[in-house]
């Protein structure tokens, strides 16, 4: 049997890097990098080896100092290093929602209890720059309909994935949730959508009820899990 880790490897280390998005969007695409492949091999190797059964987290898509360099979801340099003993040379800079992460990880059980039964993915495997800043897939209509059929087959091939469960998570209650509903209408790709507030807007808005949202998400990690 192909384990989960092979298939997430290969779904990411096939991904095309020829776009030429509109309105100068440009693809961060770290995928070609032999660190960060080294890195990936790494951590999907150690947490996915096996076929046993994950429920996907679906962010928006990868930032630039976070899976946008590392490949690994809401990760930085610095706390897989720190925080997994995955030593890296990647650029050292930290990520706000992947330290808000690492922390419900931590409170959920530590990581092979959390990747046990989660696997972080985003609705566009890849980030996006414009103006040199993150960039949303959603961000202007051309940019969504330039990526819409790549996403809904990126997707597809995620939810093929051995041991992959119907319902998923989406992270951030705005268009992020707003389209992965509007995709599943037409195309039924999900059972269940929970959803939970997007990590950068609890550490920028609402740090000092920091506690409160990671129990929010403990309850619905536990509640998606049945």
């Amino acid at each position: 049997m192909v384990t989960l880790a092979e298939q997430i490897l290969a779904f990411y280390f096939s991904l095309p890097d020829t776009f030429s998005p509109p309105n100068g969007v440009k693809i961060i695409h770290p995928f070609r990098h032999e660190e960060t492949k080294r890195v990936m091999r790494l951590f999907f190797e150690r947490y996915y080896n096996d076929t046993n059964p994950r429920t996907l987290i679906f962010g928006i898509n990868p930032g630039r100092h976070g899976a946008g360099v590392t490949g690994v979801g809401f990760s930085d340099p610095i706390l897989l290093e720190e925080r997994l003993g995955i030593e890296n040379s990647l650029p050292k800079r930290s990520e706000l929602s992947a330290s808000f992460i690492f922390e419900v990880v931590e409170a959920y059980g530590g990581a092979r209890a959390f990747y046990g039964n989660f696997l972080f993915t985003t609705v566009l495997p890849f980030g996006l720059l414009k103006d040199r800043k993150n960039y949303n897939y959603y961000d202007d209509k051309e940019t969504l309909a330039y990526f819409e059929d790549f996403i809904l087959e990126s997707i597809r091939k995620q939810m093929a994935f051995t041991g992959v469960r119907k319902d998923i998570i989406c992270i951030g209650q705005g268009k992020n949730l707003k389209y992965l509903q509007t995709l599943n209408k037409k195309y039924q790709l999900f059972g269940d959508i929970k959803v939970v507030p997007h990590p950068r807007w609890v550490m920028q808005y609402r740090r000092k009820e920091k506690e409160k949202y990671i129990r929010e998400y403990l309850d619905i990690l536990a509640k998606v899990l049945g």
